[in-house]
């Protein structure tokens, strides 16, 4: 998968206009008092009923990457909006500090699943379809996206790229109504087998209509250049994995956005 260069100055023009010509600009936002900074990507053949993608980003938070993942499905048709979860200014500096703040939403989930809320409700202010909803997340956003799921927010559909997979056992199976669609590295480390096999026994509880694609010789991080591409550290760059995975979204959103 291809990505577009966008040289540093040209980049915080983009961010300092509040609306680019491509239609995107950053939003500022609220949940419980809390500032939030989210990217905002409008469909490129804007129609009536446009559909809405909400993107979860890693546990570094938005960069590069999220917005260009948000680029690319405006591109297709759908509005998209870059969710903050941490905070305005909040973004970890270092892996370390990643861990700390992604786990204090992981082990909280209901905090986590309001602030993916109050990214959809963002989203549908720009316009998207508020019958028409998505939201797609990498590796820490891949789980947020399941949680969407899971606490039945108003979604058609989640997709989880290379994302975590369990829940605290002590939490309920409840009915789950969104499609969902785990895209997922078959090397991946960092999701033992017991976690995958759980998560699959509780889409089975749940009732959920799920898909669940393995890529061969792919680990955790798969769709990131900057995670390099050397699988023995457990996070890496695979192009084919990235590709097909992208593809294999694209197909998804066909059929649930119509």
């Amino acid at each position: 998968m291809k990505k577009k260069s966008l040289s540093f100055v040209a980049f915080a023009a983009c961010v300092a206009m509040s609306l680019s010509s491509y239609g995107q600009k950053t939003i500022s936002y609220v949940d419980n008092k809390d500032v939030l900074s989210g990217y905002f990507a409008k469909a490129k053949s804007e129609k009536k009923n446009t559909p809405g993608v909400v993107v979860i980003p890693a546990w570094m938070g938005g960069n590069e990457h999220t917005k260009h993942s948000a680029d690319e499905l405006s591109a297709l048709g759908y509005h998209a909006f870059v969710a903050d979860i941490y905070g305005e200014g909040k973004n970890p500096k270092s892996p370390a500090e990643a861990k700390e703040l992604s786990s204090y939403y992981k082990n909280n989930p209901e905090i986590y699943q309001r602030r993916i809320k109050a990214a959809i409700d963002q989203l549908i202010k720009q316009g998207a379809d508020a019958n028409s909803i998505a939201v797609i997340g990498y590796c820490f956003g891949g789980t947020g996206a399941l949680e969407a799921a899971r606490a039945g927010l108003p979604v058609k559909g989640v997709v989880s790229f290379h994302g975590g997979l369990g829940k605290d056992t002590a939490r309920a199976n409840t009915p789950i109504t969104a499609k969902v669609l785990v895209l997922h590295g078959a090397d991946d480390p960092y999701v033992p087998q017991a976690q995958v096999t759980a998560f699959q026994d509780e889409m089975r509880k749940s009732k959920a209509d799920w898909q669940m694609i393995y890529y061969a010789n792919a680990v955790h991080a798969f769709t990131e250049i900057s995670a390099g591409n050397d699988n023995s550290k457990g996070a890496a760059y695979n192009e084919a994995a990235a590709k097909r995975s992208w593809e294999h979204m694209t197909l998804f959103f066909a059929d649930l956005l119509k």
